[in-house]
């Protein structure tokens, strides 16, 4: 965990992939193509910037921060990005270390798990409904739980080991998920969170 490893899967250069009117800015922290595929599938435009880009000025109606590699806290130019896309009221996704990001950007903390969680068959349950998901997870690191401020709620959580699997800020359209939605283990369980991301940006 000494190397960005972010900074080197990312890409170094804006790429768009045009299909709809609605755009998305994605945050490529080391991006699967079928997070790409699951927004041109729902007809939404995608502008993938580089890990450190500075997309404040970029026209888009919503920001998505992808998964990717190693310890979140190597990536303080996205945390403080993301700090600056909060004040604009823009929805924004995160997604497996786009979660522990937008933790971070709010003021949570994340800790380093003993054995992460690896495979493709998680029990995740939506704290909300108590309805359990089965999802895709592939991630070291976590938010820590006990370190969320006023401002963020616990939405989803583990039933492997209790570790925190969502989190949704109380007064902005911000929230994540920690494991892949894009994924498909063999149901699609956790795919509607795309869907509710963007009702927020048609919102």
């Amino acid at each position: 965990n000494k190397r960005n490893l972010v900074a080197e899967v990312s890409v170094k250069e804006p790429v768009e992939y045009r299909k709809g009117k609605k755009k998305v800015i994605l945050v490529d922290c080391g991006v699967k193509n079928n997070i790409i595929q699951s927004f041109l599938r729902r007809n939404i435009s995608v502008i993938r910037v580089p890990w450190n880009y500075d997309f404040g000025k970029v026209k888009a109606d919503g920001v998505v921060i992808s998964n990717g590699p190693g310890d979140p806290q190597m990536c303080p130019q996205t945390i403080e990005n993301l700090k600056q896309a909060m004040t604009q009221n823009r929805p924004i996704l995160g997604i497996c270390l786009g979660s522990q990001i937008l933790g971070l950007a709010c003021g949570a903390r994340t800790r380093k798990m003993k054995f992460g969680h690896h495979g493709a068959n998680h029990p995740v349950q939506d704290l909300s409904t108590g309805a359990v998901m089965i999802s895709s997870q592939n991630h070291g690191f976590a938010v820590d739980a006990d370190s969320l401020p006023e401002t963020l709620e616990a939405t989803h959580r583990s039933l492997f080991d209790g570790s925190l699997q969502g989190i949704s800020h109380r007064s902005r359209p911000a929230f994540s998920f920690q494991g892949h939605p894009e994924a498909s283990p063999g149901p699609h369980d956790v795919a509607p969170v795309f869907d509710r991301f963007i009702d927020l940006m048609k919102a």
